[in-house]
């Protein structure tokens, strides 16, 4: 006889699930934690990239915390905002390039090029005082 185990996940207050702390969850904990059966996680691991647990050496689903916070995101989409799947997986996709911010020294803006031309003629009178055999380079520049 197979014993069902409980997580020890709460709701809080506001209604958001407490995921517990530890490295990986079953299936079938990931289903308890969040109210849903699971052949509908195994159909979103069809419908969203995000959402791709490995398997264990047994073939058990072994999600991480990531993965459960994206089931708890999809869920929310879906369920309580209104999302088509497509809709779903085109905002999940919006909000991973929003937090991918760009590099603050990836492309100069044209507004900046006078302050780094100032910086960069700066740089060489440095690289003068330091070495004077430099001094014929920065004087070139």
């Amino acid at each position: 006889m197979h014993k069902s185990v409980k997580t020890s996940a709460r709701k809080s207050s506001s209604g958001e699930i407490n995921i517990p702390d530890k490295l990986y969850f079953r299936i079938g904990e990931v289903s308890r934690l969040c109210g849903l059966p699971t052949y509908v996680l195994r159909f979103w691991e069809t419908e969203f990239s995000q959402l791709k647990p490995p398997k264990s050496g047994t073939g058990q689903r072994m999600y991480r915390r990531p993965d459960v916070e994206n089931v708890v995101r999809i869920k929310k989409l879906l369920y309580d905002e209104g999302f088509t799947i497509a809709g779903a997986r085109a905002q999940l996709r919006a909000e991973a390039k929003r937090k991918q911010a760009p590099l603050p020294f990836a492309v100069p803006q044209p507004a900046r090029l006078p302050e780094l031309k100032q910086v960069r003629q700066g740089l060489r009178e440095i690289l003068g005082i330091l070495d004077p055999r430099q001094r014929q380079i920065a004087s070139r520049g």
